[in-house]
């Protein structure tokens, strides 16, 4: 072979291998076998999980489309060397298909991301993504349903790894429901070390639903490969245990994860990443006028270890009855953290086509548990749960509350549904904690240890032990609904299941089903958890007692503005929501002045201000609004 001849040679293979996939260490040498499934010579493993036949290596795909802007994520197997590293995506337009776009795979984690830029979301389109010749995934790019009453939502989480293969009955009980919106709220996989493989096993259990509907997908502790996170913004942590804060695995794999599971979300709001690289993917997704904030619950959160006092046989458990709740929630800790609380400030200010809002996270604002990991293992708190630190709990739910918001989430392995309270009880939004998908990791109960009802149970409710409590850090919660274990031995009895949220536009209410993971839901209401379904009314997130209300609004006929109530004396908003009719009386919560700042979308100071209100009884007089 002559020089020229063996030059071009060693091109053609240096363009044909990956760059990153296949080396040996591709996250360094401290963490030599970390997704080592799919990197390396992975194909060569005597277990190698992911070799499979060639025309089927595209495994699935999710996508959302949000500012007429498309982005779709195509997940797929593990490449061999020789492959071509080009994937395509095709739309249908009659019945012919035709090329998009093209892309180029991201070899570590095997995905390939595609935005098409002027998407227009009135219709729907068939698409598929294609790979070589012969390999290829088909879906549905959904229109947006503006024009539906109500927008039906998944709320799913916590897939155990330790139970393998399909999941049938989930699938199928899904597709019947057909929602607008799957939300994965972390623990798609248990996979830890080996977040590529478990990211495709999660998504072939579940494509025939990812394939046709929007979805938001976020990770949780276990996708990056930790018992829990605290991530302090990015810092490193000495374990994967956590609890000093940080993320213990490289950047490179933490971002990694992300991308698989987040890429294909609207861009973030504020894209700045942070500490050592590593990205962040807050933002918003509006589906058939429903508005949703997506936060990342974990990553700016303060680790307990070392900051406070150590008060049971781990640095985020509590078990002394007597301690001081003051002691733990200290100034300078933070949950959401300073740019997630604007976010939210800023998302609930703005209904650009928008008629009702929710916020979607990882876990509760409370520790609405009482048994940890068995029947007989009572913790006091958990300072894993977003109950703590109470302040910043107060914060977040306080910015939801303005929003009229409800919250939706996962991560506890026990369904529930509350109202939490901020200053008093039943004060703030509502909540809805999914049930784990498959619930083999780790089970969790509601039981008082007094085995009583609060102040305020449900009315006629088969649950002995609804009604206001305090959780063990001090948080208000009204317990309303929960799914507790029956026989944790039994696969058919292990609290585990979907919820489901359906969000009515006109009559501004919200309804939770929680199904079990076996049941059907052809067999009605009586094959849900006791409890559900459950109704809340939109307004009633905000649950303050009104001191006095401000006169009457009254709108020109057909006309639903937003309306923003703010307290002239301290500048505070007090809440910011679309009306649901022509005519609007706007609570308020203490004597004073207030202005009301009024808008077609989002209220802006230099336009419609209407100042120096005082409370008064409901209906007292009317005010006629002309917007113009």
């Amino acid at each position: 072979m002559n020089r020229q001849a063996f030059t071009l040679v060693a091109l053609l293979l240096l363009i044909s291998s990956p760059l990153s996939a296949q080396d040996a260490k591709p996250f360094g040498d401290k963490h030599p076998k970390l997704d080592s499934q799919a990197t390396g010579k992975w194909w060569e493993l005597p277990d190698a999980k992911l070799k499979i036949e060639r025309d089927k290596v595209v495994a699935f795909a999710v996508y959302t489309h949000e500012n007429k802007t498309l982005k779709l994520s195509a997940q797929l197997y593990p490449l061999m060397p020789d492959e071509p590293r080009k994937v395509r995506l095709e739309f249908k337009n009659g019945e012919q298909w035709k090329q998009a776009a093209e892309t180029t795979v991201n070899e570590l984690g095997w995905s390939a991301n595609f935005r098409i830029k002027d998407w227009d979301n009135t219709k729907n389109v068939a698409y598929r993504v294609r790979h070589g010749e012969k390999a290829k995934f088909e879906g549905l790019i959904r229109r947006d349903p503006i024009d539906k009453q109500t927008i039906v939502v998944a709320n799913l989480s916590c897939n155990s790894s330790r139970t393998t293969g399909p999941r049938p009955k989930i699938v199928e009980n899904i597709k019947k429901i057909d929602p607008d919106l799957l939300f994965f709220a972390g623990d798609q996989t248990y996979r830890h070390t080996q977040h590529t493989w478990g990211w495709i096993e999660w998504g072939v259990q579940f494509r025939d639903i990812l394939k046709d509907r929007p979805v938001v997908s976020i990770p949780d502790d276990h996708d990056v490969g930790q018992a829990n996170i605290w991530g302090e913004s990015g810092k490193v942590a000495s374990t994967a245990a956590g609890p000093d804060g940080g993320y213990f695995y490289p950047p490179k794999y933490v971002n990694m994860v992300q991308h698989h599971q987040t890429w294909h979300l609207p861009d973030p709001y504020d894209a700045t990443p942070i500490k050592r690289g590593i990205g962040v993917y807050y933002t918003r997704l509006r589906v058939g006028g429903i508005d949703f904030a997506i936060i990342e619950d974990r990553k700016f959160k303060s680790g307990p270890k070392g900051k406070i006092p150590k008060m049971g046989p781990r640095p985020d458990h509590i078990n002394n009855p007597k301690y001081d709740r003051k002691s733990i929630d200290l100034p300078n800790l933070k949950l959401l953290g300073d740019r997630q609380l604007k976010f939210l400030n800023q998302w609930g200010q703005d209904w650009t086509n928008v008629e009702m809002k929710c916020v979607l996270s990882q876990t509760a604002f409370c520790g609405a548990v009482h048994l940890h990991g068995r029947p007989n293992n009572r913790l006091l708190a958990d300072l894993d749960c977003n109950g703590w630190p109470q302040t910043g709990r107060n914060k977040a739910l306080s910015e939801i509350r303005r929003a009229w918001a409800t919250h939706l989430c996962g991560d506890q392995h026990l369904a529930v549904v509350v109202k939490h309270g901020i200053e008093n009880p039943g004060d703030g939004p509502f909540a809805f904690t999914s049930p784990a998908l498959v619930n083999t990791i780790y089970g969790r109960w509601w039981h008082p240890l007094d085995e009583k009802p609060g102040p305020n149970a449900v009315k006629n409710s088969p649950l002995k032990w609804t009604g206001d409590f305090q959780d063990g850090l001090g948080n208000y919660i009204r317990m309303l609904a929960y799914a507790n274990p029956e026989d944790r031995k039994d696969e058919t009895k292990r609290g585990d299941g979907f919820g489901i949220a359906r969000f009515n536009k006109k009559d501004r209410t919200i309804t939770f089903e929680c199904w079990p993971r076996f049941a059907s839901v052809d067999d009605g209401d009586r094959a849900q958890y006791p409890g559900w379904p459950i109704t809340v009314k939109m307004r009633e997130n905000d649950g303050r007692k009104p001191f006095g209300y401000l006169p009457t609004l009254v709108f020109p006929k057909g006309l639903r503005p937003v309306v923003q109530v703010k307290n002239q004396n301290t500048g505070e908003i007090l809440y910011t929501v679309r009306v649901s009719t022509d005519r609007f009386d706007a609570p308020v919560y203490q004597s004073g002045k207030y202005s009301v700042l009024i808008d077609a979308n989002k209220p802006d100071a230099n336009k419609k201000v209407i100042s120096n209100f005082l409370p008064g009884k409901k209906g007292r007089g009317e005010i006629k609004v002309d917007l113009n």
